[in-house]
């Protein structure tokens, strides 16, 4: 069985949710609290249930999400507005995380997905969760393992991105995702992300592009992650604009496949002439960071990020990722 201190299991699994299933690696962020059941009935039997509704008033002052991670074939259509149901009929999510299946087990992760308590049947109360969550707030500026960075590119050269993007009609971005049979798909979703994007066609520009971040990036990831790049893709200027409220929820950017060997996404800004639209990395902190003009993040592309809404002007950003041959090739391998 899992431990505290033990990253959670992360599982993708049928669920409430309109998609119909629920990616736990997309929890990050916020306390979680997994209340694993034989069957829902059972948690009103045991006042659980009751315990489960009182906690729904922490959700205004801490970040928690509630999980039901039932077994039962008859709780298949369980829906609620304040929890999720995970229907877990073939039991996978309870035996990675070592629950046995006729047990009440509640399971409470971190923000960074991380075990933190345990607590058997007769522990779960209001009182005890209340408690704990008020008690383990995580520090509100984590440390964040990304790099930032100044003079990447010349404000000369900005400024050529930011033109060529208004001559070349730019198009709404796309969320890379899954469908409910696991193939990835690529959707418009104004709700999740708003931005529109421009792909570098221009071989001088492009040139441009790769030699500069070979010079100043690529040196900066091998000292800072011991990684040596040896490729980038999706050449693109990008437009967050404040009156499209442009945005980008939470997400990773390597976990569909075609972009599992991204292993860095480097996010440099091309203007400074706008409010809000800060990255931020909700497992570690709410801090939000925004490169200087000309300036880079960079950060590996299995970390949750997010784009705060732009509340004044336009950010334009160049958004390339890089990877190495080795993890490309890994990403092309048949697993087994």
């Amino acid at each position: 069985m899992i431990l505290p201190g033990d990253p959670a299991p992360v599982f993708t699994q049928k669920c409430s949710t309109d998609w119909g299933y629920y990616s736990f690696d997309m929890a990050a962020g916020k306390y979680n609290i997994l209340v694993f059941t034989p069957a829902v009935e059972k948690l009103f039997t045991n006042k659980i249930m009751d315990t489960l509704q009182d906690l729904l008033e922490a959700k205004r002052s801490i970040p928690v999400e509630i999980f039901i991670v039932t077994t039962s074939l008859q709780d298949k259509n369980s829906k609620s507005d304040h929890f999720y149901y995970i229907y877990d009929l073939d039991c996978n999510v309870h035996n990675i995380f070592g629950i046995h299946v006729d047990e009440i087990t509640c399971v409470i992760t971190s923000p960074m997905l991380r075990v933190k308590e345990i607590l058997p049947q007769n522990a779960i109360t209001y009182s005890v969760i209340k408690n704990f969550l008020k008690n383990n707030l995580p520090p509100a500026n984590n440390p964040i393992p990304a790099l930032l960075l100044s003079d990447v590119l010349e404000m000369d050269f900005c400024h050529a991105l930011i033109h060529y993007y208004h001559h070349n009609s730019p198009l709404p971005s796309g969320v890379l995702t899954k469908n409910a049979n696991g193939l990835p798909i690529e959707k418009i979703d104004p709700m999740f992300k708003r931005r529109y994007d421009c792909k570098l066609q221009n071989q001088n520009l492009i040139k441009g592009l790769q030699a500069r971040i070979i010079r100043r990036v690529v040196p900066e990831i091998r000292k800072a992650f011991q990684c040596t790049v040896t490729g980038m893709d999706r050449m693109i200027v990008s437009c967050y604009d404040a009156a499209h409220k442009g945005h980008f929820a939470p997400h990773r950017d390597n976990t569909v496949e075609g972009a599992k060997h991204r292993l860095f996404a480097i996010s440099i800004n091309l203007n400074d002439t706008f409010e809000g639209g800060e990255l931020t990395f909700p497992e570690f902190s709410d801090q939000g960071f925004c490169p200087p003009a000309g300036g880079a993040l960079i950060f590996s592309s299995a970390l949750l990020h997010a784009v705060r809404p732009v509340t004044k002007g336009k950010r334009y950003a160049c958004l390339p990722f890089a990877f190495n041959e080795d993890s490309l090739n890994s990403a092309r391998m048949p697993s087994g």
